[in-house]
């Protein structure tokens, strides 16, 4: 279905990628033959939100405030990821889109609509959960705000461009240009990570607990591109419900068990990662009134 848009003077035809409404790709994934898919949504909703009640109990106690940081960054990353499966769950941050000539799916048929299902959905999990993992990750590694935030900026630049790379429909090759670019960012992140706050850790007293997080987050990390190169939105090897399945599978190591494994010495606030009273505070020897 096609409909006609004008461009200042010169008419265009733009596809309508998501002729599937909210309802009809929740009776996709809910009412027909695709309950492996399903299970792939609902599993991490009930992870998220136990994680966030594990958070909250583990931290009822916390009384220093770099401490306290730290937990509430790792509580985001649950936040996030309850809401934006939810969103998946509903069929919201669900599509059908078409892929270009070329592609190994082009021509499949899914919920009545010519195209495969694009769970984009994911990368507004991605995009707004892994900026607090990096946060959370550049605390306990003693690294400064402004590396942290600049991890920030490149997660949030690759998880954009890897939208771009799932939603192109217009030509094969701009998939995976996206996909190299936002590759690109990523391995400036791993770089971070590996070298300079492993490093840090090591300066600040925690190199054996960074030890352990670097290496679940970053095996874990480069599990999505080579998922997404093997899966229907690359060289369609897999189909969608094992595609699905494994991100949420890489999304239960690097958010969940990530968090736990943090929580479990953040909660002991031992002194390599406390930051005293004056932790936080604009004026050195002014603390919050509520630490």
């Amino acid at each position: 279905m096609q409909s006609l848009v004008t461009v200042g003077f010169r008419p265009v035809h733009v596809a309508l990628q998501n002729g599937a409404t909210d309802a009809e790709l929740f009776e996709y994934v809910f009412g027909g033959d695709n309950t492996l898919l399903a299970l792939s949504f609902v599993l991490n909703i009930a992870l998220a939100g136990i994680t966030i009640l594990g958070i909250a109990y583990l931290g009822r106690n916390m009384a220093d405030p770099r401490s306290k940081a730290i937990a509430t960054a790792l509580m985001l990353i649950s936040v996030v990821s309850i809401s934006s499966y939810t969103g998946l769950t509903s069929g919201l941050t669900l599509s059908v889109i078409e892929m270009p000539a070329g592609h190994p799916a082009a021509g499949t048929t899914t919920a009545g609509e010519d195209g495969i299902l694009a769970m984009w959905g994911r990368y507004l999990t991605w995009t707004f959960s892994t900026p607090f993992i990096l946060i959370a990750l550049g605390m306990i590694a003693g690294s400064n705000w402004t590396k942290i935030l600049t991890t920030c900026a490149f997660t949030i630049a690759m998880c954009i461009t890897g939208l771009a790379a799932a939603l192109t429909t217009s030509s094969l090759l701009l998939r995976w240009w996206w996909f190299v670019l936002g590759s690109i960012f990523f391995l400036v992140i791993v770089y971070v990570i590996l070298v300079d706050w492993t490093a840090e850790a090591e300066r600040s007293g925690t190199g054996d607990l960074f030890r352990t997080l670097k290496l679940l987050t970053v095996v874990g990390w480069f599990g999505y591109p080579i998922l997404w190169a093997l899966g229907v939105e690359g060289f369609a090897i897999v189909g969608v419900a094992v595609t699905s399945w494994g991100y949420s599978i890489l999304d239960i190591v690097t958010k969940y068990i990530v968090t736990f494994v943090a929580m479990s010495y953040v909660v002991d606030e031992p002194d390599t990662i406390t930051g005293g009273t004056d932790y936080g505070a604009s004026i050195p020897g002014l603390a919050s009134s509520d630490d």
